[in-house]
């Protein structure tokens, strides 16, 4: 009750809000200190609520749960000289942890980048959590490990190209067990009238640290819960080689994107494994005029055409998605894990947004019930109320 209480306050309080957009951001720089220092204040708040329902008498853990998905603060800006900067500190997790901790460099259509940031991995994993279609990313995203790290990268943007690569170590918070990686991405991303076009692959390689295990599992469907039906449990591995493609198109109120991603194991004795994952979904805008954002290779901010401080009813979206993992090959028996969902997404202001999710999710090769069965189904329902600024 107290988690609905607060759902309702914050999207009512925070409709009012609206984000500046980059072009506003360079103005207040400008108009506000000719030497060229800058800075922002930026934040988020992600609360999630939903349940899990597992087949009855199965013994498999399911039920209510409830969290602060995420909770942000942090500054951003400028620094004289075509530099720039991006701090921001996660408290969601019940612990004070870095999200972004960044310093960029521009020079003509190149950026450098030098602190803890995105790898360049799928579309979704580089489109932030404020702009999914659904509360959570595709299933291989956080099976495979994608997060930010510390880093050196570049990218270069010029009309309708994007490079992006870079070398990455460990988070900063942590002492994880990839010792470096290296990380490329590119994409051509045309825009055809009222069309815009994404085409883009991905290529990871990373090396363990000595000694060190891995391990991909997954939850169904959303991060209030612990539970996974799928894990690999640990072996022993040197190092990983991952690819992707995806694709994308917007046009008009409608938008449909397809990624597939490969993760490749090198062990020290046994054959390599193999993992893959993937998924295709769709969505259409209900409410005339909106269409869903774009920016540099990746999915951005709805701005509704008639938002609610107009008098509007804001942007109303509908979404389905296929996800599909594969935790399965040679003598590792992870898990498969198919899911079909449904997501509802309301967005009175461009600052705010309220989410409902279901999904069916099919598992075979999962953790065994209390009947021995490693096939079934679970349901998942999830909502979510943000704000940011």
């Amino acid at each position: 009750m107290k988690l609905a209480s607060s759902i309702a306050l914050l999207a009512l309080t925070a409709a009012g809000a609206q984000p500046a957009t980059a072009q506003e951001t360079a103005t207040k720089a400008e108009a506000g200190d000719s030497n060229g220092w800058s800075i922002e204040p930026r934040g988020r708040i992600q609360l999630d609520a939903g349940f899990i329902h597992a087949p009855d008498g199965s013994g498999l853990p399911d039920g209510w749960g409830e969290e602060v998905r995420r909770a942000r603060l942090g500054v951003s800006g400028t620094v004289p000289g075509d530099f720039g900067y991006r701090v921001e500190l996660e408290f969601g997790s019940g612990t004070v942890e870095f999200a972004d901790a960044l310093i960029t460099y521009r020079t003509g259509d190149v950026e450098l980048t030098a602190g803890q940031h995105n790898n360049f991995q799928s579309l979704e994993e580089v489109t932030s959590s404020l702009h999914t279609s659904f509360l959570e990313r595709a299933a291989f995203t956080d099976a495979f490990g994608f997060q930010r790290r510390l880093g050196l990268s570049a990218q270069y943007h010029e009309s309708d190209i994007l490079l992006q690569a870079g070398v990455f170590g460990e988070p900063i918070d942590s002492d994880g067990d990839r010792d470096w990686s290296l990380d490329a991405r590119a994409v051509y991303m045309p825009r055809i009238g009222d069309m815009q076009l994404h085409l883009g692959g991905s290529a990871h390689y990373a090396r363990l640290v000595d000694g060190q295990t891995l391990r991909f599992r997954q939850r169904p469907g959303f991060h209030f819960t612990d539970e996974r039906y799928i894990d690999t449990g640990r072996f022993d591995a040197d190092a990983e080689n991952g690819f992707g493609l995806e694709a994308a198109a917007i046009a008009g109120p409608f938008h449909v994107a397809a990624e597939g991603f490969r993760q490749s194991v090198d062990r020290p004795i046994l054959h390599d494994a193999d993992f893959v994952g993937g998924y295709v979904e769709a969505g259409y805008f209900l409410t005339k005029g909106d269409r869903r954002g774009y920016r540099k290779g990746r999915f951005d901010r709805i701005r509704p055409e008639r938002p609610v401080t107009k008098g509007g009813p804001g942007a109303v979206q509908l979404n389905v998605r296929y996800d599909y993992l594969d935790l399965v090959d040679e003598d590792i028996v992870g898990g498969k894990q198919n899911a079909v969902g449904l997501a509802l997404v309301w967005v009175p202001t461009a600052s705010t947004r309220i989410m409902a999710n279901y999904e069916r999710l099919y598992y075979d090769s999962a953790e065994p019930t209390l009947a021995g069965d490693t096939s079934y189904r679970v349901d998942a329902f999830g909502m979510r109320a943000q704000f940011d600024f």
